[in-house]
């Protein structure tokens, strides 16, 4: 042990230099973060968090409806994943040597492929991005073909080779030249056979629920899209790095269609227990012997931190989790009932249009009123800028109610709602109140919100 002076003292310097947070990101990191949220009002200093909740540092609770983009599906800190990590750290591993094969990662590939047991081998990477290029460079090997097809409006990840299966131009404009894939409409099963009938597709990648508005494909599209694929000897890609971990009440969302068996799944988020990152890719073996097909391709694909330790340690407490608190089951009929009791204020609030979803994967979707007073206001934003009614919403509800949500998506009039998979009753209650209550100030037609939202007009028009 070193002398006090230097020994490193986490929770010394964050006493010091934690006030510091928003200036530090401003000088060192994405200096827009910062600003954006001291112009919405989301500069928050929270100061712990546990389950679905923070506290701020004067104790004010704030419930959790975001999960961190869907990473938290346990919540914060679940004890079981703290003690694996604990434990793991204890252990005092021989980890990633390169040259031996650790117990762990086997160990989670056999409990991942028992919840897809149609396919066979799992690649660990860091994260769900990593998991999708993944998945295109494996589905371009296997079937020596180039093309790749995916949705519009898909999110698929941010690296350059899941930019090219993302169908947001504004995440891809000025990123160019990406790989040359194609996109097509979610649903348009003519438009994916056309591509097909090209002869060079290597496979087609799919949100079972696109996480952008949470838009679902028709039923029985992706079924007829897997038949059409294989007639074509093309890949069907399941994106469930958002979807999967029991987020839409199924482990896999895919899985809420019968008979459907993607060639290749990945998977993130969730898996980490929110505490070390880690994407995996599922697939079947004849893709991964093609992909590996000798020893002097034993490491043509690879990550640096792949199936660490610490990584495979939070997978398998997340799972066992999972099994022994019934938490797809819980997402599932949390859900439904979030769901219910929201579908049951589209009749009342004549700015809300629709509610849509899956187990606890929500999408509350606005529109255009017919009453001329919130009709003119409603023209109003959508003339500066669309999307700003939702925002609108977001801000009372974490000002007001101290209920963290987001925008589904840029110009989209969409709240997405992604909770914690542990949320119960309790929390339903609460968003519900919270929501009916913006829901009423925003059909009052005027006070602070219609005020914000002019100030939103402000910024919009000034930032063209």
């Amino acid at each position: 042990m070193t002398d006090d002076t230097r020994d490193f003292d986490l929770a010394r310097l964050l006493a010091e230099r934690g006030g510091e947070r928003y200036d530090l990101h401003a000088r060192y990191l994405n200096h827009q973060l910062p600003r954006m949220l001291r112009t919405i009002g989301f500069d928050k200093v929270y100061e712990r968090a546990e389950g679905a909740y923070f506290w701020d540092a004067d104790g004010q609770d704030y419930l959790d409806m975001l999960a961190g983009f869907g990473v938290m599906g346990l919540g914060r800190h679940h004890p079981v994943v703290r003690k694996a990590l604990h434990d793991v750290l204890d252990a005092s591993l021989a980890d990633l040597t390169r040259f031996d094969c650790q117990p762990l990662p086997g160990l989670l590939a056999e409990k991942l492929l028992s919840y897809a047991p149609h396919l066979d081998r799992v690649f660990f990477g860091n994260s769900g991005t990593e998991a999708v290029e993944t998945a295109l460079k494996f589905a371009r090997y296997a079937t020596g073909r180039p093309r790749i097809l995916y949705c519009a409006h898909a999110f698929h990840g941010l690296t350059v080779g899941s930019l090219s299966v993302n169908g947001e131009g504004g995440f891809r404009d000025g990123f160019a030249p990406l790989l040359p894939d194609t996109a097509i409409e979610l649903g348009d099963l003519d438009a994916l056979e056309r591509e097909l009938k090209r002869g060079d597709v290597a496979g087609f990648v799919v949100e079972p629920i696109q996480g952008k508005g949470v838009l679902e494909p028709p039923t029985g599209y992706l079924r007829a899209a897997q038949e059409l694929l294989r007639r074509h000897k093309a890949l069907l890609i399941a994106d469930e790095v958002q979807t999967g971990m029991g987020r839409t009440g199924a482990f896999f969302a895919y899985q809420h269609e019968s008979g459907l068996e993607p060639d290749l799944v990945c998977v993130a988020k969730a898996l980490s227990g929110g505490y070390v990152p880690v994407g995996a890719t599922l697939g079947k073996d004849w893709i991964f012997k093609k992909v590996y097909s000798s020893m002097d391709r034993v490491l043509v694909h690879s990550a640096s931190f792949g199936a660490n330790a610490q990584a495979m340690a939070a997978g398998l407490a997340v799972l066992a989790v999972m099994e022994d608190e019934q938490v797809v089951a819980n997402a599932r009929q949390t859900g439904d009932l979030l769901r219910t009791r929201l579908a049951g204020l589209v009749e009342k609030y004549e700015l809300l249009q629709e509610v849509r979803g899956r187990g606890l994967m929500i999408g509350i979707e606005f529109g255009r009123p017919k009453s001329l007073g919130l009709r003119s206001r409603w023209t109003m934003l959508q003339a500066a800028r669309k999307g700003l009614f939702a925002q609108m919403v977001v801000v009372p509800l974490l000002q007001r109610h101290r209920v963290l949500t987001q925008v589904s998506g840029d110009r989209l009039e969409v709240i997405k709602l992604i909770p914690p998979l542990i949320i119960g009753e309790r929390e339903v209650d609460r968003f519900v109140e919270a929501f009916t209550a913006v829901m009423d100030d925003a059909h009052g037609g005027g006070g602070l919100m219609w005020d914000f939202g002019r100030t939103l007009v402000k910024q919009a028009v000034a930032g063209r």
